[in-house]
């Protein structure tokens, strides 16, 4: 959910004492996507949400992690879910980030640059929250969104016209995790990538920030989204296996928003033992 939701319909489940407890994920993207038209309306929802003013890009932030631990009293989150379509990361200074998050705000036109500048310390900062916390940060790659405009526009986003992009952002990706490890901040890292053609990349980055005495800490996400089928999950679980340790993997996962997505465990785990 985003930071935004009050959660009752959680707060309701908690209530019927289920079989099954159902906890949701930390979903910050609509402020890390600056660009966006209501991006200045968002933030003030999220300053309504957090009972807080925001009046800059740290406001924010302070806003952000009084949503997470809201997160984490209501339903036991412990995990983040942020979208990366594109992402460069690029050097920046706290001033510089300060003065485009106010140009973002006001509906100025941000040069390529400084939004990778923003995003770059979108991210870094909320990895150092999801630290804190105690957070597990998961990194979905490689998506190209709205790919037609027009039936987005007349139908809504997420309505099926997302796809695979061919970018994969892995060096991007590398310098956000080696400035976390180099203050010694990084979290629990989950990476998933939407091509097929990125298991490679994503399975031999894993090995580059494991550590700090925690097995598996930085983990190869299992088959997501297109992905997230029988040839696509033994696709996966083949480069996992080939270039790490397979029974480190943290197994499977679902996002969709459906009582019937349950069987999909079942059918991982069929897949699994079938594979082994």
């Amino acid at each position: 959910e985003d930071p935004i939701d009050d959660l009752r319909y959680h707060k309701a489940l908690n209530e019927e004492k289920m079989f099954t407890r159902v906890i949701t994920a930390f979903r910050p993207d609509k402020a890390m996507f600056c660009t966006n038209a209501d991006f200045a309306a968002y933030l003030d929802k999220l300053s309504a949400a957090a009972q807080q003013p925001i009046g800059s890009f740290a406001d924010m932030l302070g806003a952000l992690e009084k949503r997470l631990q809201y997160f984490q009293q209501v339903t036991g989150t412990t995990v983040s879910d942020d979208g990366i379509p594109y992402f460069n990361w690029a050097d920046y200074t706290p001033a510089e980030v300060e003065g485009i998050f106010a140009k973002a705000r006001s509906g100025g036109k941000l040069t390529r640059h400084e939004i990778d500048q923003y995003q770059s310390a979108f991210l870094f900062e909320m990895a150092r929250i999801y630290n804190r916390n105690h957070y597990v940060m998961q990194l979905h790659i490689g998506t190209y969104l709205d790919a037609n405009t027009s039936h987005v526009k007349s139908v809504g986003q997420s309505t099926g016209f997302d796809c695979c992009d061919d970018a994969a952002p892995v060096k991007g990706v590398g310098e956000l995790l080696n400035n976390l490890t180099t203050i010694g901040e990084l979290p629990k890292t989950i990476l998933y990538c939407l091509n097929p053609k990125d298991n490679y990349v994503i399975g031999t980055m894993l090995g580059n920030f494991q550590g700090d005495g925690i097995p598996g800490k930085i983990q190869f996400g299992s088959g997501w989204w297109f992905c997230d089928q029988k040839y696509g999950m033994e696709d996966q679980m083949h480069a996992l296996a080939s270039l790490g340790l397979l029974g480190r993997f943290v197994g499977m996962l679902t996002d969709s928003r459906s009582f019937i997505s349950y069987p999909r465990h079942e059918y991982f785990r069929r897949i699994l033992c079938n594979m082994i």
